[in-house]
């Protein structure tokens, strides 16, 4: 499946004309961040409705839960919240049960944590799709450190953003990135580190007898467009040769292949994303 994140989708910022353009471009999944409180439970049903009424599979993340250690409890009952309100849902909505776990939760803390949190999720929907990923903010780096719970509906996630330093220059949250700019990418060993990395994590995936989900992926705007999405179509592609569903992020943030003033998309994000792959693409040799 091919998927792209809907950041502002529960906030205001995306209405469902926004899911009728992603629909018609070709994308069949949506990823759906929330920050969970109390009053955000009836938005969040219109967009689950909004989008699964137009036929996509449908992700949908506990975002900005910053303290699960200190905070397990809390998890467990915000868990406990969803999953009752959604298990009657469509089975193409699956939950993604931790978006980027990170410093200070250790992966021993999330190895120990995940089982309960997946266990309060099948006392209600004992056979829906949940997606887990690995500590270090989901990276590939994290991956051997997870240890994934025996479950015959549980999908790994990974998100994608190497170099940081190219997908992140000039990123305003991050203090260090203001030193990084005109940061290119695209050299043949660029694109062999793509390659070693999303097959390092496919492996993990099949050793463990899991599917493997691309969940994030993206340049932040302030890059070189040719090279964002050249970067783009070279995730994709070996994501796809790799057999992974994946979700660009995002739509109409800082990284978002469509352009909200504009109401249009960008044209070489949304090729990078759903046209052909260039290598494929390309002519066959013809004989003299």
């Amino acid at each position: 499946m091919r998927g792209i994140n809907l950041e502002g989708a529960v906030d205001g910022r995306l209405g469902e004309q926004h899911l009728d353009v992603v629909r018609e471009a070709g994308f069949d999944l949506v990823r759906v961040p929330v920050k969970w409180h109390p009053n955000v439970f009836d938005v969040v049903d219109r967009a689950l409705a909004t989008a699964l009424d137009r036929g996509f599979d449908v992700v949908l993340t506990v975002h900005h839960f910053d303290d699960p250690d200190g905070q397990a409890s809390e998890l467990l009952a915000l868990w406990d919240r969803i999953a009752r309100r959604y298990a009657d849902a469509d089975p193409r909505l699956a939950f993604e049960l931790l978006n980027e776990p990170h410093p200070p939760l250790t992966a021993a803390r999330w190895n120990a944590l995940l089982p309960d949190v997946l266990a309060v999720v099948r006392a209600s929907n004992p056979e829906r799709t949940a997606i887990a990923g690995p500590v270090l903010w989901n990276t590939v780096d994290g991956l051997p450190e997870l240890e994934p719970p025996a479950d015959d509906h549980l999908v790994a996630t990974v998100h994608y953003y190497s170099p940081f330093a190219f997908t992140h220059q000039g990123a305003h949250w991050l203090p260090e990135a203001a030193e990084w700019r005109d940061v290119g990418w695209g050299s043949d060993a660029d694109r062999a580190r793509v390659r070693a990395d999303l097959e390092g994590a496919a492996a993990w995936a099949v050793a463990r007898g899991v599917p493997l989900f691309l969940g994030e992926f993206g340049v932040v705007e302030h890059a070189d467009m040719a090279a964002r999405a050249d970067w783009t179509r070279t995730v994709r592609t070996e994501a796809e040769r790799l057999g992974l569903d994946w979700c660009y992020w995002d739509l109409a943030t800082d990284f978002g292949a469509y352009d909200l003033t504009a109401d249009a998309w960008r044209e070489p994000l949304r090729d990078a994303l759903l046209g052909p792959d260039v290598e494929n693409a390309r002519p066959a040799p013809t004989s003299s």
